[in-house]
């Protein structure tokens, strides 16, 4: 088919593109573009996968049928269902992911998402895990001392020192510990690299795990391993937080994440500067920081209802 360019020449028509061929190409532009995870990559594929099946059993197959109202209705199909905001507002920013691709390719002109407006999401301030809680991963005879216990050691003290995220926990290999110079270097979201201090005895615990490892295992490559000596997985380091923390902590919620909020949470109650804490941390944003300040002043009235004699008459 044929159509009038601008300029006066007769230009090819392409046939429209259908929705899952567009899915296709972004699919392709997240892992060789962008080099995004493959978990990521993973969930991108199944909500947009899920999407395009809702719109085929409502006739729509291409692109230039989509309406806004389409993907409005898909979002209050999820919302029905009993889907969490937060769960709905993930599977939206997939979408305008998507939906900018598109456009920056030229393959679809309209802006679909400048109506579909994300639900509301109530505020939930970080769970932490008390100091005195944590204190207890100190006491020598919480761990036994084959190599497993050794392991379970490490990672928990790791995930509350470093402030790491499960995944990068996971992806430690020997070398990402410098033991002379005290650093522990992570690969964060979206390849991005970091580096940590570590203090000294951290250092000398990581020192003493390496050896006992070494005459339990002949692997040199990851830092912990699982029970057959193969690199530990997200699960393991779940169900270790859990089999500990449980019995530990009277926190909401347990899980290795909460690791990661005790640790900011903690350094801001010592004063520790916030743009410091977000370097740490690797956010990209200074306003994901911020949620932990809200944190801490929480903290600081529990503490002046527990404590001062005018808090405890209130």
């Amino acid at each position: 088919m044929l159509k009038v360019c601008a300029v006066g020449f007769f230009c090819v028509l392409l046939p429209p593109m259908s929705i899952e061929e567009s899915i296709a190409l972004f699919h392709d532009y997240m892992v060789s573009e962008r080099r995004m995870s493959a978990r990521t990559v993973e969930c991108y594929d199944a909500n947009l996968t899920e999407l395009a099946e809702y719109l085929n059993t409502n006739g729509i197959e291409e692109l230039d049928q989509l309406e806004s109202r389409d993907l409005r209705a898909w979002e209050m199909a999820h919302m029905d269902r009993g889907e969490q905001a937060s769960t709905v507002k993930w599977r939206l920013a997939a979408l305008g992911s998507w939906m900018r691709f598109l456009r920056r390719r030229g393959i679809l002109e309209r802006d679909l998402m400048a109506k579909v407006k994300a639900p509301k999401q109530p505020k939930h301030l970080p769970v932490f895990y008390r100091e005195s809680e944590l204190e207890h991963l100190y006491d020598e005879g919480l761990f036994s001392s084959d190599y497993i216990g050794q392991r379970d050691k490490l990672m928990l003290r790791m995930l509350y020192e470093t402030g790491i995220r499960r995944a990068e926990l996971v992806a430690l290999t020997e070398t990402s510990a410098d033991l002379q110079a005290l650093t522990l270097k992570v690969r964060g979201k979206r390849d991005k690299e970091r580096i940590i201090p570590i203090e000294s005895e951290l250092a000398h615990n990581i020192y003493e795990y390496l050896t006992l490892k070494h005459q339990t295992w002949d692997d040199r490559k990851w830092m912990f391993l699982g029970r057959k000596g193969q690199q530990v997985t997200a699960n393991d380091v779940y169900r270790t937080v859990k089999h500990y923390m449980t019995g530990l902590s009277t926190a909401d919620r347990i899980s290795p994440h909460v690791f990661r909020h005790s640790f900011a949470t903690h350094i801001l109650d010592e004063g520790g500067n916030l743009r410091a804490i977000q370097e740490l941390l690797g956010h990209e944003s200074l306003q994901t920081t911020e949620l932990y300040t809200h944190v801490t002043r929480e903290h600081l009235k529990e503490v002046y209802r527990q404590a001062h004699p005018r808090g405890k008459k209130k």
